[in-house]
Formats: C-alpha cells, sequence, structure tokens
C-alpha cells in the first residue's frame, strides 16, 4: 500500500504542510483527495476523504466537475506541463470562469485580467494572449496560481509548487502562494520536501515517511523539540542545522518499497534508536504533548 492510514484534518483559513522526502507519498495524498488517481492499477480500499461533511469518495464524475476547481484547487509541481500548450493563457483562465463562477459572459475577460494582476503579472492583456511556451517558468506558475483560484475555492492543494522554479524565483511564487491564503481566506495544504519553507508559513506541519504520518505539530514544536528520529535525521541534513567543520548529516539507507511492506515500524532500517520491538510491531500515532503527535517508541526526549 503507498498510503496507510493517513489521518489529517484542515481547518479554514489554515496552511498544513505535509513534508517528506521523494516516494513518500506527498503526490499520491494530493492525487487522492482530489480522485486524480489513474484507476485501475490504483484504488482507495478503506478510509473516508470528507470535506465539508461530505465523503468525497461518494461522488459520481458529474459531481467532480463541479467540484473540482470551484471547491478545491490545484497547483502542480511543473507549470510547463500542467498548462494547455496550445491555448492561450487568458483562455485557460476563461475556461474555469466559465464554468465555475457566475460572472457574466461581457465581464469574464475583465476578470481574467483582474486575476492575473493579483499574481503579480503586469501588462495582463498582452500576457493573456500569450502561449505557455512564450513565458518564463515563473509566470507560468502565476498563471497556474490565477487558475487554481479562480473558483474561489475553500481549498487550495498546493504540490511542491517551486520544485521547477529557479531559485532567485522560488521566494516570489511562496510569497504570491500565500499572499492568495491571506487575501481569499484559503485553506492550504501545502506539499513540499525542504523543512525551511515551512518553518515560516505552516500552521501545522506533518511529517509523512513511507505512506504514513510519523510526526505531526506546530512548525515551532517539530523544528525546536523534534520527537520522531526521521524529523531528527530530516532537520540535521540541513545545513543551517549542521555543526561547522562536520560533514552533512544523510539519513543512511532508503525510503521502503510500498510494494513489500515488513513488519513493524517503516522507518525501523534506518533508525539509530531502533529496538527488537520496533521491528516486530507498528506504532501507533500518538498525542506526545499538546497537539503534537509522534509515530514512535522511543521519541526523542530533547
Amino acid at each position: 500500500m503507498v498510503l496507510r492510514g493517513v489521518n489529517l484534518a484542515i481547518h479554514e483559513g489554515e496552511c498544513l504542510a505535509l513534508v517528506g522526502e521523494s516516494g513518500c507519498g506527498k503526490s499520491m495524498t494530493a492525487l487522492s483527495i482530489l480522485n486524480l488517481l489513474p484507476s485501475p492499477p490504483m484504488e482507495i480500499r478503506s478510509g473516508k476523504i470528507l470535506f465539508k461533511k461530505q465523503n468525497l469518495k461518494d461522488l459520481t464524475e458529474t459531481d467532480w466537475r463541479k467540484l473540482r476547481g470551484k471547491e478545491i484547487g490545484i497547483i502542480f509541481q511543473e507549470p510547463f506541463t500542467s498548462l494547455n500548450p496550445v491555448i492561450r493563457v487568458g483562455e485557460q483562465i476563461e475556461e474555469v470562469l466559465r464554468i465555475h463562477s457566475n460572472i457574466p459572459v461581457g465581464e469574464i475577460r475583465t476578470s481574467v485580467y483582474r486575476l492575473l494582476t493579483d499574481v503579480g503579472l503586469s501588462d495582463p492583456e498582452r500576457i493573456s494572449e500569450q502561449y505557455p511556451h512564450q513565458l518564463s517558468g515563473g509566470m507560468c506558475q502565476r498563471v497556474m496560481i490565477a487558475i487554481a483560484i479562480a473558483g474561489n475555492p475553500s481549498l487550495l492543494i498546493a504540490d511542491e509548487p517551486t520544485t521547477a522554479l529557479d531559485v532567485t524565483v522560488q521566494a516570489q511564487i511562496l510569497d504570491l502562494l500565500f499572499q492568495m491564503k491571506e487575501k481569499f481566506r484559503l485553506s492550504v495544504l501545502f506539499i513540499t520536501h525542504d523543512l525551511r519553507v515551512v518553518r515560516n508559513h505552516a500552521d501545522r506541519v506533518a511529517i509523512l515517511y513511507a505512506g504514513q504520518v510519523v510526526e505531526e505539530g506546530p512548525p515551532e514544536k517539530l523544528f525546536d523539540h523534534p520527537q520522531h528520529p526521521y524529523t531528527e535525521g530530516l532537520l540535521e541534513s540541513l545545513p543551517e542545522f549542521s555543526h561547522k567543520g562536520r560533514p552533512l548529516y544523510s539519513i543512511p539507507g532508503a525510503v521502503p518499497s510500498p510494494f513489500a511492506p515488513k513488519k513493524g515500524c517503516a522507518f525501523a532500517e534506518r533508525c539509530p534508536k531502533v529496538e527488537n520491538k520496533c521491528r516486530q510491531l507498528e506504532p501507533d500515532l500518538n498525542e506526545k504533548n499538546k497537539g503534537h503527535w509522534v509515530r514512535c517508541y522511543y521519541p526523542s526526549e530533547k
């Protein structure tokens, strides 16, 4: 199983950051929420996905067309592959407005210009007439954000929105994203592998490993008092947390295959604290301190 018992809650106007290394199931979580998993071979075998008290697993494809873009927006990793290369970007935003808003037809073009301006693109009239290949990666990602918020959604899923961008552009896109969160009172599921980003922007952080949440809590608790050995390893691998003169730390081993799960804790083979119990029994996610949850038999006492 790729995801196992992932239990997350996002409150109105809150940003929940989902963090983990490549292959841990972050993007799979996002695609599961929006029912975008290819089926077959993927399927949701158990559990619920509740949105405004409605179980999304019960929706028909017609219901999904009404929900995606209107109630839940998403920003993908690759802006160039997410946009249609043969349709002008203005028309792509127009499509969302026609389907998911009550804006009169004569005012849609003005709304497109306003959205492009909101996401920091000057000269929106010119840009709306351009094709994606005529724009930079940062500009395309701004267009993607405009598309994601065009339907005025309640929840925005940002799946590593800066991965494909230059470092100088990443900060601009992140600032824009969280400006939009405040302006439109969005709830945000922010998926990333960069812990440095979430410290300043997230209200809560969930650490995902091998398809399971292994630690969850406010960013200040996770950064100052990490409980799970995996979280500790992630933090120690950041240059700003390493000790001068020592080699940069890296977690040994690799994420286990979801197609051959072993008994016990998924992190056991890479954990410096592992005991026999860890290899035999899978630990539960328990509340160590108020609002701070950890899935470990031997959490840190720091």
